[in-house]
C-alpha cells in the first residue's frame, strides 16, 4: 500500500507533520495572498470601470443640448440660390413647399395610431424611453455579432432626434452612442413638459414622408390626392412605413418594401384593438399600390416654384459634392438644402439665362408643325397601360401595342393604304393630340372592362418633337452661365435634363477632339497634311466611310480644308495615322466621362470605343452637351481644360463657408495647338458649312464645328467666341430622321449674337502666341511650295500661307508636283514626235490612283473590286500626271506603244527630230 493511501494512526500523523512543515506553509500563505490581491484587483477595477462609465456617462449629459419648445416647432430656414449679379435665382423653401401643420385635434385617431402601433406601440405607457425596447435592441445587437446598429427609439426620441440632433447620422459609433444616451436622457425630460398629444402632435407634422412630404397632412395629398381626413386605413397605414427610410419604403418607387412593414402596421392595430377585424380585411384586400401609381402618374400640378433647368442641374452637383466632400448621406443633403439655410452662389448669368429661356419658348424659332421639308415638328406619344383583371391577372402594354392595335386604321378620306400600298395605320408622331387621345380611349376600352371589377394604371403624354438643349460656359473660368435642356416650357421640377443628363451622338464635332486635335498636339501632323479624301475602308472590315456630300471625292485635301468643311475621309484616315489609342487618350483629358475603354457583353464579346469610329462620333454612349462645351471651351481657352462648374461658394446658415468650389483647370493641349485649331474652326464660319453662324448685326470672332449623326438623328453646333463657349442639340428624344437641318444653327447664332449685342461685349480676335509662324505650302502634299510651279498647278493655284507651331514647318520641297510637256491634240504626254506647235507645257499632279471597290457587295460583307475596273474619281483626276500615257497620235509610219509605254519603231528606224519634250520638271533647285 502506498503512503497517498495510508489511512492508519500512524499514516495520518505523518501526513500532518507534512502539512504543517515550514516550506508547505509558506506556500499556502503565498497563494492565499495573492488570491486577496486579486480579489482586490478586481474590485478596484470594476469601482474604476464604474466610475469611469459613470464619469462618461454624466459628461454625455452635462453636453446634451438644450430643448427649447421653439426648437421643435421650428421650420428650419430656407436656402437661397443666387445669380452672379447677385439677384434671387432660386428660393428652396422645404417647409412652405411641403408641410401644412395640423393640430392634433385635426390628425385622424385612425392616422395617430397607424403611427404609434408601427413606431412606438408602447408610447402612452413610457415616459420617453422604452426599457423593453432597449432590452430587445441589446439582445439583437448580441446576436448579430455585435453589430452597433440601436434601435427602440421611440417616438419622443426619433421627435429629438430629427428636430434637435438634425437626423442623426453621426460618421463614428462614440458620436452615435453619444446621441443615443443624450436623446434617450432628452426624451425622459420632454416628457415632463409635454403631454404626449404635444409630442405626437410635433411628430406627425415634421415627419419625413418622402416624395416631397413632411408632415400627414401634405402626405396625404402627395399620395392620394386627398385632404387626411378622408384617409381610410388602408392609405394611412401606407404612410407610417415610410418613416424608416422615405428613399427605400416610398410607396411609389418601392412598393414591395412599403408593403412589408405596411402588415406589421395592420396586424399591430389589430393586436392592440384599433381597427376591428372587417376593417382589417378589408385593408388588406385593397390594392392601394395601384391607386398611388395611378395618381403619381396623373398628378399634372405645376408648381409656382418650378426649378430652371440650371437649378435642376445645381441641385445635383450641391448634394453630390455635400455626399463626396462632407460626408453627407443623400437624405442629409436634401435637408441640409431644403431646411439648413444655405446661401448659394452660382455660376448663373441671369441675363444670358433669361434670353436663351426666350427663345426656347418662343416656337417660332423651331420648324412648324408638319411633315415637310418646311416644316419637322410634331408630337411623339409616350404610352404605358396597366390592367389588372379582377381573377388577379396582371398584362402591361407598351406603346407599339397601342400602335399595332391600329395597324388596320382607316384615315378621315376613307384611305386604308398608303400609296405605296402599305397600310395607313398609325405611328408615335402625331400632329393632332386630339386624335391620339380618343384612340387611347378605345384601346383602352378593348382591355378594361371596369364594369366586371377592372383596374388600370395608365400613363400618357406627348411630348412636342424635335427636343433641343443648350449650353453656354465661361471658356477661362468654367462657370456655366446657363442651359436649357427641352424646348417650351417647363413645367416640373427635377425633369429629363437634355443638356446635362442625356447622351447623345456627337456625329462631326468630334472629328476636331479625337481627331484633329491630337494630330496637331502630338501626331507630328500640322493643319497643311494632307489625306486622300478617296474611296476608303475602316481597315480590315468591309464597313465604307462615307462622306456627308453626294457629289464624289474631293482628292487630296489637307487637315484645315478637313475641318471647315467637316471631311469625314480626311478625318478617320488622320486618326487611322495617329493610332485610335491617341484619340481616345485626348477624349479623356478633355473630360468626358461616358467613354468605353474596355467592356465585356454578357456573351463574352468585347466592345471598347477605342477605335476609328470616335473620329466620326462613333460611341457606346455618345456624351451629354455640357461635357460637349467644355470640351470646346478647352480650346477657346488656349488650351486649358476647365471642368463645368454650376457654383461657386455655399455658405451655411449663419454664414460660415461649407462648400467652396474652384475651378478644376488642366493643361490639355499646346497654346499652339489651341489657336490653330480656334483659326481653322473659324473658317468654318467664314466659308465653311457654319457659314449661317456669323453674327448678321453684330461685329464678333466667331469659330467652331457643326455636327451630324447618321440619318439627321443628331444635329449640333459646338462654337465659341472670345468670351462665351456654346453648344447647340437638336433632335427627336427617339432618333428620328429630321426633316429642317438648319434650325439649330440658327437658334445659336440668335442666341449668341444677341448675349454679346446686350452685353456690349467688344470684337477681338483670339491672341496668336508667340510659337505661330508662317510659311508658304502646297495644298497638295503639305510641304514647301515651289515658285513657278505649285502656283502654276492645273486645276488652280495650290500655294497657300499657312501657320504651324514653331518646330514644325517641313522642310522638303514639293515632292506632287511635275512640268511635263503635253500634246494639244491627244492631251496625253509628249513624245519627240510631237510638233512643238501642238505641245504645251503644264504642271500636273504625281498621284496614286485606286481602282473602286463594289460598295453594294461591301455592304453584304464582300470585298471586290467593279469588274470591269473602274479608277475612283476625285478632284484630282483631271490634272493627274500619267507618266505611260503617251501620244499616240504623233508616231512615224508603223510605230507603235508597247504594253509598257515605250515607242516601237519599225526595223528601229525613224530617229525622231528634236522637238522640245523635256523631261518632268519637279522644280528641285529653283
Amino acid at each position: 500500500m502506498s503512503s497517498d493511501t495510508d489511512y492508519s494512526r500512524r499514516g495520518v500523523v505523518e501526513k500532518q507533520h507534512a502539512i504543517k512543515s515550514v516550506p508547505k506553509r509558506l506556500a499556502s500563505k503565498l497563494w492565499i495572498m495573492i488570491f486577496r490581491v486579486f480579489i482586490i484587483a478586481i474590485v478596484l477595477v470594476g469601482v474604476v470601470g464604474v466610475m469611469g462609465a459613470f464619469g462618461a456617462f454624466k459628461g454625455m449629459i452635462d453636453s446634451a443640448p438644450e430643448v427649447h419648445l421653439d426648437v421643435l416647432s421650428d421650420t428650419g430656414y430656407s436656402s437661397t440660390a443666387y445669380f452672379t449679379d447677385g439677384t434671387v435665382s432660386q428660393v428652396f423653401a422645404g417647409i412652405e413647399a411641403n408641410r401644412r401643420y395640423a393640430e392634433i385635434e385635426e390628425i385622424p385617431i385612425l392616422i395617430q395610431h397607424c403611427f404609434v402601433a408601427l413606431e412606438d406601440e408602447r408610447f402612452y405607457e413610457h415616459s420617453g424611453i422604452d426599457a423593453r425596447g432597449i432590452l430587445r435592441a441589446a439582445v439583437s445587437v448580441v446576436e448579430e455579432g455585435g453589430t452597433f446598429g440601436f434601435g427602440a427609439s421611440t417616438i419622443t426620441q426619433q421627435l429629438l432626434k430629427n428636430q434637435v440632433f438634425s437626423g442623426g447620422g453621426e460618421k463614428n459609433k462614440i458620436d452615435k452612442l453619444t446621441r443615443k444616451v443624450q436623446e434617450q436622457f432628452l426624451a425622459v425630460q420632454l416628457e415632463t413638459v409635454l403631454t404626449k398629444d404635444e409630442i405626437l402632435e410635433y411628430y406627425l407634422n415634421f415627419v419625413n414622408l418622402g416624395n416631397g412630404a413632411y408632415g400627414v397632412a401634405k402626405a396625404a395629398e402627395s399620395y392620394f390626392g386627398k385632404d387626411m381626413s378622408e384617409l381610410t386605413l388602408s392609405e394611412a397605414s401606407v404612410l407610417a412605413p415610410i418613416v424608416l427610410s422615405p428613399t427605400n419604403r416610398n410607396p411609389i418607387t418601392h412598393p414591395d418594401m412599403n408593403a412589408e412593414r405596411r402588415q406589421s402596421c395592420l396586424d399591430n392595430m389589430l393586436e392592440m384593438g384599433w381597427c376591428t377585424k372587417e376593417q382589417y380585411d378589408e385593408a388588406i384586400a385593397d390594392d392601394v399600390y395601384t391607386r398611388i401609381a395611378a395618381y403619381n402618374m396623373e398628378k399634372k400640378a405645376t408648381s409656382a416654384t418650378t426649378f430652371s433647368y440650371f437649378t435642376d442641374e445645381l441641385v445635383e452637383q450641391v448634394c453630390a459634392d455635400m455626399q463626396e466632400k462632407l460626408g453627407y448621406s443623400y437624405d442629409q443633403a436634401q435637408q441640409q438644402l431644403y431646411y439648413g439655410g444655405l446661401t448659394i452662389y452660382t455660376t448663373q448669368d441671369r441675363e444670358v439665362q433669361e434670353i436663351v429661356d426666350r427663345y426656347y419658348t418662343d416656337e417660332a424659332n423651331f420648324p412648324e408643325f408638319g411633315f415637310s421639308s418646311s416644316a419637322g415638328s410634331c408630337y411623339e406619344l409616350t404610352y404605358a397601360l396597366s390592367v389588372y383583371k379582377a381573377d388577379g391577372t396582371v398584362t402591361h402594354y407598351q406603346r407599339h401595342h397601342f400602335i399595332d392595335y391600329f395597324k388596320d386604321f382607316v384615315d378621315s378620306n376613307g384611305l386604308y393604304y398608303h400609296e405605296d400600298g402599305t397600310k395607313k395605320g398609325i405611328s408615335e408622331l402625331t400632329l393632332s393630340p386630339d386624335d391620339v387621345y380618343a384612340k387611347i380611349d378605345e384601346f383602352r376600352n378593348s382591355l378594361v372592362d371596369e364594369a366586371a371589377g377592372d383596374k388600370y394604371v395608365e400613363s400618357k403624354y406627348l411630348t412636342p418633337q424635335p427636343q433641343s438643349s443648350f449650353s453656354i460656359i465661361d471658356q477661362k473660368t468654367g462657370h456655366v452661365v446657363a442651359i436649357c435642356g427641352g424646348r417650351g416650357a417647363k413645367t416640373q421640377s427635377l425633369t429629363l435634363n437634355r443638356a446635362s443628363n442625356t447622351t447623345r451622338s456627337v456625329g462631326s464635332t468630334f472629328k476636331v477632339l479625337a481627331s484633329f486635335l491630337p494630330a496637331l498636339d502630338s501626331g507630328g501632323l500640322t493643319l497643311a497634311s494632307v489625306q486622300d479624301d478617296t474611296q476608303y475602308f475602316y481597315p480590315g472590315t468591309t464597313k465604307e466611310v462615307i462622306n456627308w456630300y453626294s457629289t464624289g471625292f474631293r482628292g487630296l485635301q489637307s487637315i484645315r480644308t478637313g475641318i471647315y468643311n467637316s471631311l469625314n475621309i480626311v478625318a478617320v484616315k488622320t486618326l487611322e495615322q495617329i493610332g485610335a489609342s491617341l484619340g481616345f487618350e485626348y477624349l479623356e483629358k478633355l473630360g468626358f466621362s461616358t467613354l468605353v475603354k474596355y467592356a465585356v457583353n454578357d456573351d463574352g464579346t468585347v466592345y471598347s470605343d477605342v477605335n476609328l469610329a470616335i473620329a466620326l462620333g462613333g460611341l457606346t454612349k455618345g456624351v451629354t452637351n455640357v461635357e460637349l462645351c467644355a470640351a470646346y471651351a478647352s480650346i477657346a481657352n488656349g488650351g486649358v481644360y476647365n471642368k463645368p462648374m454650376y457654383y461657386t461658394k455655399i455658405l451655411d446658415h449663419d454664414g460660415n463657408v461649407l462648400l467652396t468650389n474652384e475651378t478644376e483647370s488642366t493643361q490639355v493641349m499646346k497654346t499652339s495647338t489651341a489657336w490653330l485649331l480656334t483659326d481653322a474652326m473659324h473658317d468654318t464660319i467664314t466659308k465653311g458649312t457654319g457659314s449661317r453662324l456669323g453674327f448678321k448685326n453684330y461685329e464678333m470672332h466667331v469659330a467652331g464645328k457643326t455636327g451630324t449623326a447618321s440619318k439627321n438623328n443628331d444635329l449640333w453646333f459646338v462654337g465659341y467666341t472670345p468670351y462665351y463657349t456654346a453648344a447647340v442639340w437638336t433632335g427627336f428624344d427617339n432618333n428620328f430622321d429630321q426633316y429642317n437641318k438648319t434650325y439649330q444653327q440658327e437658334i445659336w447664332r440668335k442666341v449668341m449674337e444677341e448675349i454679346h449685342t446686350t452685353k456690349q461685349l467688344p470684337d477681338a480676335d483670339w491672341e496668336k502666341p508667340d510659337s505661330i509662324v508662317t510659311a508658304a505650302i502646297c495644298t497638295k502634299c503639305g510641304n514647301l511650295a515651289v515658285a513657278g510651279l505649285c502656283d502654276q498647278a492645273e486645276g488652280g493655284d495650290c500655294v497657300k500661307t499657312e501657320y504651324f507651331a514653331k518646330g514644325t514647318v517641313p522642310t522638303q520641297k514639293c515632292t506632287c508636283h511635275v512640268r511635263v510637256n503635253i500634246c494639244r491634240t491627244s492631251g496625253k504626254t509628249a513624245t519627240e514626235n510631237c510638233p512643238l506647235s501642238e505641245v504645251d507645257s503644264k504642271v500636273l499632279l504625281v498621284k496614286d490612283e485606286i481602282f473602286m471597290y463594289n460598295s453594294s457587295k461591301a455592304r453584304g460583307g464582300t470585298m471586290e473590286l467593279l469588274d470591269p475596273p473602274v479608277i475612283c474619281e476625285t478632284w484630282d483626276t483631271p490634272y493627274i500626271y500619267h507618266p505611260d500615257d503617251i501620244c499616240d497620235i504623233h508616231l512615224p509610219d508603223g510605230a507603235y506603244i508597247d504594253e509598257e509605254g515605250n515607242i516601237v519603231y519599225p526595223d528601229g528606224g525613224g530617229e525622231p527630230a528634236d522637238n522640245g519634250a523635256a523631261e518632268p520638271d519637279t522644280g528641285e533647285g529653283e
